[in-house]
């Protein structure tokens, strides 16, 4: 076996590594019942405008990505992505959602959604980049889901 370091530009090699992690956790017990999502917006003339991606598994909606063109912050059209992803989640049997960011704007704007802060990662005063921070939120998307004390009750 040979371990090498290979570009990924186009990531080719990240879809069919998460393609073969996908299948694997098929076969898990109970299975994963793991779905993409997406969400694209686009103006009249077709162009992508904002948009979100995502996954649903195991009772959760994970957003990896969420974009808004520039010309359309401040407007709802992230709040409407986000909306549109959890009542599809919701739909797919989910009780809650999760994400992260590094931006501090992002994270202000997930908790006006109702995202609560459940951990972050912190670089310390040597390490690059000097002040770089994490935050990871969750949010309830049913009422069934019991509270967990400090973190989402």
């Amino acid at each position: 076996m040979n371990i090498t370091f290979e570009d990924d530009p186009n990531g080719t090699l990240a879809d069919e590594v998460e393609r073969k992690l996908l299948d694997a956790l098929r076969q898990n017990v109970p299975p994963s019942d793991g779905k993409p999502l997406a969400l694209i917006a686009r103006d009249l003339q077709g162009s992508m405008v904002a948009g979100l991606i995502g996954s649903t598994s195991y009772g959760w909606l994970l957003v990896k990505m969420l974009w808004v063109s520039e010309e359309l912050r401040g407007q709802g059209v992230g709040s409407r992505l986000m909306a549109e992803a959890e009542t599809i989640a919701r739909s797919r049997g989910c009780h809650g959602a999760w994400l992260d960011t590094s931006s501090a704007g992002a994270e202000r704007f997930y908790v006006k959604l109702g995202y609560k802060p459940f951990g972050v990662l912190t670089n310390g005063p040597a390490e690059q980049p000097r002040g770089h921070r994490r935050a990871f939120l969750a949010k309830r998307l049913t009422e069934e889901w019991p509270a967990i004390p400090g973190i989402l009750s």
